[in-house]
């Protein structure tokens, strides 16, 4: 099964619609959804906290800040 991991943080509006629309794909496409919140002082922190949300498909970075939901569907 594909895994989607979504790199979000806490106060985040773009995180909570990134996962809605993941939730509302993974029930026409099942794939696991891995949810991972970063804080100041997590080693991911630097690297995303100024592109969040960040989608991963199968271990690849594929979107940052905004979930293409056409391009999701496309991929998966």
């Amino acid at each position: 099964m594909r895994t989607i991991t979504l790199i979000s943080k806490d106060d985040c509006s773009l995180c909570d619609t990134a996962l809605e629309t993941l939730e509302r794909i993974r029930t026409e496409k099942p794939f696991r959804i891995d949810v991972k919140k970063i804080e100041p002082g997590m080693p991911e922190y630097e690297k995303y906290k100024e592109k969040i949300p960040v989608i991963i498909v199968d271990g690849k970075e594929m979107f940052y800040y905004r979930l293409a939901e056409h391009e999701l569907r496309s991929l998966l």
